[in-house]
């Protein structure tokens, strides 16, 4: 029998809490330091089934069952061991190990990778720490206001000009894996291979489980023409935007924190760490990623991106908060923290301590949709041109996140802002404004909108536009004549619309020929009546909107029919379904 490295079922489990697993199929509550929920395995009225993500197991007490989240999926889906742990490295964001001479290769490069850089990160630890040659380094952690404990627990170390480890390790692990990791290079000019963090403070990176797999390095000469910071080269195991500085250390206090502070540099994560503050990691020189958020979504529930007080801080949030919020999902909050101007985490907190930087989190915090549309509007003005571009922007923003619920919560609260924004909004008539909740509140919206897809979404708003302005419509019907309906209702709709528009006969609302359920889905779910009752009297505007929702529609349907004739493609290759399918995707480019 084939057995899967133990490294590689390690790291699974590392990535994954028992808890997320668990809870897509058993209703979880938290109870102390434990999770409870009704046994999967009988039917109970009491619950007797518990989870600790600590220990890395679930419990029944009623039926016995015990077991990790391989088990779990077994026991409970009726899965082998093999589909259990695909299922689950997946879910992890690893690759599926496929027992091939290729994946045996893989595995036996990490090992020698991680021994390399275990050795490398233990023996300048060792340097930084007892020999007195290191001493102006360790002098300058400590002016830092770093204690000898932290030091020593983030394995910091310094490198000295002089010494060259690589054919020490050439003689271990082989002159190709030691060239491959990316602590060496070789100069032409000496013919030899050179620490590329020779004169370097050095701060390890480790995986989510806790081995080194690349390194930080800060230039200790002063003045020095060479960049103040650099990171290890790319490797096919180190990539700055699947990983995150001390992800291994503060996923252990999920269970008991919901919250991760994402900082811009190794220092902020040592200084609040060595205040206090361990639930904190930083992103490696490169912009938030995807891959970074979803992560941190696996243990955290809520997100806290605190970068510099600066302009470069203050932008790279922006660039954070446009990649962020694609990973936005229901009951996970990601929020801005900006500190003063010219501080950052490693000098506020020095400064003011551990209590007075959570005071300020909690008064100064700013949720994420509501940084977008501050940061947004302060390049825009009351004019209708202006509020146009600020519209196209913030949809444009709301339809790149991937859940589709938080994604109409966005765009809702988006649309309601630039309503807001309306001078003329009030004049001689009262209107109240709706608030909006939270994002930890959504969950009725979930729900009422549990059925609604976003073909939908997109019908029930042109829908919404003709029935309010059905004079317009009926004096430039034409301007319909194109329009492709995706849903069966939709198209029924539609149809009885252009029955009435074509008509002589003079046009009010109770003659609509739409059931009331319809009528109520359309006023209820379009999200262009947050502007419609703006542009009401400016036909320009209308036109300019419809046509743009027209379009979004038309995009809809193409992409539809694409996936449609692709599915067909992959059973029947057949060459008339391929024609199509390349029409489709060129008019999807040009549209």
């Amino acid at each position: 029998m084939m057995k899967y490295p133990k490294e590689y079922l390690d790291e699974i489990k590392t990535r994954l809490k028992v808890s997320n697993v668990v809870s897509k199929y058993v209703q979880l509550k938290k109870r102390g330091k434990e999770f409870v929920g009704l046994s999967p395995f009988k039917n109970e009225k009491t619950p007797s089934f518990t989870v600790n993500d600590d220990k890395g197991f679930f419990h029944c007490f009623s039926t016995s069952e015990h077991g990790n989240i391989f088990d779990f999926l077994m026991k409970t889906q009726n899965l082998k061991f093999g589909e259990a742990v695909k299922t689950l490295a997946l879910q992890a964001g690893m690759r599926p190990y496929t027992f091939s001479k290729a994946d045996e290769e893989r595995e036996k490069a990490w090992k020698e990778y991680t021994g390399i850089y275990s050795e490398y990160v233990n023996f300048f630890h060792k340097e930084l720490i007892n020999n007195s040659d290191c001493k102006n380094s360790l002098d300058y952690l400590k002016n830092r206001k770093l204690s000898l404990e932290t030091i020593k627990s983030f394995k910091l170390g310094y490198v000295k000009k002089d010494l060259n480890l690589f054919y020490d390790l050439e003689k271990k692990f082989g002159k190709k894996s030691v060239k491959e990791c990316g602590i060496f290079y070789f100069d032409e000019k000496k013919n030899n291979y050179v620490d590329r963090f020779r004169d370097r403070i050095i701060f390890p990176i480790n995986s989510i489980s806790g081995l080194p797999i690349a390194i930080g390095g800060r230039i200790m000469q002063k003045n020095s023409f060479f960049a103040k910071y650099i990171n290890s080269p790319e490797t096919q195991f180190f990539k700055k935007g699947n990983n995150l500085y001390n992800i291994d250390r503060a996923r252990k206090l999920s269970n008991k924190i919901n919250q991760i502070f994402l900082v811009e540099g190794y220092m902020d994560v040592i200084s609040l760490n060595n205040r206090g503050i361990e639930n904190c990691v930083a992103n490696l020189g490169t912009a938030l990623t995807e891959r970074q958020v979803a992560i941190l979504n696996q243990f955290f529930n809520e997100i806290v991106i605190c970068f510099d007080g600066d302009e470069s801080g203050y932008k790279a949030a922006v660039r954070a908060a446009e990649n962020s919020i694609k990973e936005l999902k229901p009951e996970k909050q990601i929020s801005f923290l900006f500190l003063p101007d010219n501080e950052d985490p490693d000098t506020f907190i020095s400064k003011n301590g551990k209590d007075k930087f959570l005071n300020y989190y909690e008064t100064n915090k700013i949720l994420i949709h509501e940084f977008l549309f501050d940061n947004l509007k302060k390049q825009s003005n009351s004019s209708p041109t202006s509020l146009a571009i600020l519209e196209k922007k913030l949809r444009f923003i709301s339809n790149t996140i991937k859940d589709q619920y938080i994604k109409k919560y966005v765009l809702d609260f988006f649309l309601g802002k630039i309503f807001e924004l309306t001078p003329n909004l009030s004049k001689g008539k009262q209107f109240t404004i709706k608030h909006v909740a939270s994002l930890s509140a959504t969950k009725q919206i979930y729900n009422e909108t549990i059925s609604i897809t976003k073909e939908q979404l997109q019908e029930f708003s042109i829908f919404y536009l003709i029935i309010n302005n059905f004079n317009f419509f009926k004096k430039n019907v034409s301007t319909l004549n194109d329009l492709k309906f995706i849903t069966d209702d939709g198209e029924k709709v539609f149809s009885e619309l252009l029955k009435l528009l074509n008509s002589e006969d003079e046009i009010n609302s109770n003659m609509l020929p739409i059931d009331s359920d319809m009528l109520n889905k359309i006023n209820k779910f379009a999200s262009v009546k947050h502007i419609s009752k703006n542009i009401q009297r400016d036909e320009n505007k209308l036109e300019e909107i419809f046509n743009e929702m027209k379009k979004d529609l038309k995009n809809l349907f193409i992409e539809k029919r694409i996936s449609q004739l692709e599915s067909k493609f992959s059973e029947n290759m057949d060459e008339n379904t391929f024609n199509e399918i390349k029409e489709l995707k060129k008019l999807q480019n040009n549209n």
